[in-house]
């Protein structure tokens, strides 16, 4: 399957993308079919040299079946080459890390889309009443913690057995 995705380049902290075309079994910085276009973060959205793309490719990939990625995707809806996706709505992501593990503790800010009003007819429902029954804490009693006695167990050791040594026959050396 085809993925029109980006490949990173540059050095550290200064990255710059190259759109490509490319097999989507492919590494990201692998092998690629084509290059189509590029794409540098570190510029301001209103500079014109920030998305450069080349259209005609990009129109003949897509007829081809290539899928731009998520972001691949919105760099194109930037450049009105196909319509902007959809905005994903994640409300964790302003929260602080730390913070959001505490979930049950705090509420997390919510956004929500503005709801259009539709009469619903609500059936009366009837429930069985409830009777709550007070609960009572029993008190919860420690058992010390004894220790067993340690006691040493004498360790036996096997007795020794030594291979049997063969004797290898001595050559004399003579000395002159």
């Amino acid at each position: 399957m085809l993925k029109i995705r980006l490949s990173m380049g540059g050095v550290r902290k200064r990255p710059i993308y190259k759109i490509v075309i490319a097999d989507s079994r492919a590494p990201r910085d692998g092998r690629f079919l084509e290059k189509i276009g590029s794409f540098n973060p570190l510029l301001p959205k209103d500079n014109k040299e920030r998305i450069s793309v080349e259209s005609e490719r990009v129109k003949y990939w897509l007829s081809k079946g290539a899928k731009p990625t998520v972001r691949v995707s919105r760099i194109l809806g930037e450049a009105k080459l196909m319509p902007m996706p959809k905005a994903s709505n994640n409300p964790l992501k302003a929260v602080p890390k730390k913070d959001r593990k505490k979930g049950d503790e705090t509420e997390a800010p919510k956004t929500e889309a503005p709801k259009t009003e539709t009469p619903k007819t609500e059936t009366p429902k009837t429930e069985a009443p409830k009777t709550e029954t007070p609960k009572t804490e029993v008190p919860k009693t420690e058992v010390p913690k004894t220790e067993a006695p340690k006691t040493e167990v004498p360790k036996t050791e096997a007795p020794k057995t030594e291979a049997p040594k063969t004797e290898t026959p001595k050559t004399e050396v003579k000395k002159d």
